[in-house]
């Protein structure tokens, strides 16, 4: 009968160390999200009553800083080649910093053809344009207007809650220029469609 080899002895007390230290990762792990409560109650005065996905709504929506008011100013206008009216629907408004807003543009088409048009944004003043972010805007695609057709035109931005203290007024601006490229495509394929006489 053979005795029992030592490396039998080794081998189940190394077995016995990795499951003490995946149960003491286990436990790190878990321990994670009552820590990360405790740290965005006591630290950034964020309650969180359903988890993480509210934390990042809470923040979102400026919760921790409702004591502060920005004005955010509109402006827009268009390159002397696109024969377009354009302009904001709204001169100004006061905005909670971390709160999502919404502000409108309005765009009509002036010409009697169909114009694709490239808008270009730019923040004021420079510094500001960081803490400045648009999370829906016409001017992330080129826009098509049929000739005479109007449209609103939607923006959505926050304002970061830490811009500088001494920034109170930002103006968000737009240029609409003619995109000369796809508006040449378009006629093409509008001319490539339209049925011709018989001679």
């Amino acid at each position: 009968m053979n005795a029992p080899r030592a490396t039998d002895g080794l081998r189940s007390r190394g077995w016995l160390k990795l499951a003490g230290v995946s149960l003491a990762a286990f436990a790190f792990a878990f321990s994670l999200v009552p820590l990360y409560r405790i740290a965005c109650e006591k630290v950034f005065g964020i309650r969180l009553e359903g988890g993480t996905g509210q934390a990042r709504a809470a923040v979102a929506t400026g919760q921790a800083r409702q004591d502060r008011l920005v004005t955010v100013q509109f402006d827009g206008g268009v390159n002397s080649k696109l024969p377009w009216a354009f302009a904001p629907e709204q001169l100004s408004m006061q905005v909670v910093p971390g709160e999502l807003n919404e502000a409108m543009y309005f765009a009509r088409n002036e010409s009697d053809r169909p114009i694709v048009g490239s808008a270009v944004p730019s923040v004021a003043p420079a510094r500001a344009s960081g803490y400045f972010t648009k999370t829906e805007c016409f001017c992330f695609t080129a826009q098509t207007l049929q000739p005479g057709e109007q449209r609103e035109m939607p923006v959505r931005f926050i304002v970061d809650p830490d811009l500088p203290a001494d920034v109170k007024t930002i103006t968000l601006s737009y240029t609409f220029f003619r995109n000369e490229a796809m508006t040449a495509q378009l006629g093409a394929a509008r001319a490539s469609s339209t049925p011709h006489a018989a001679p």
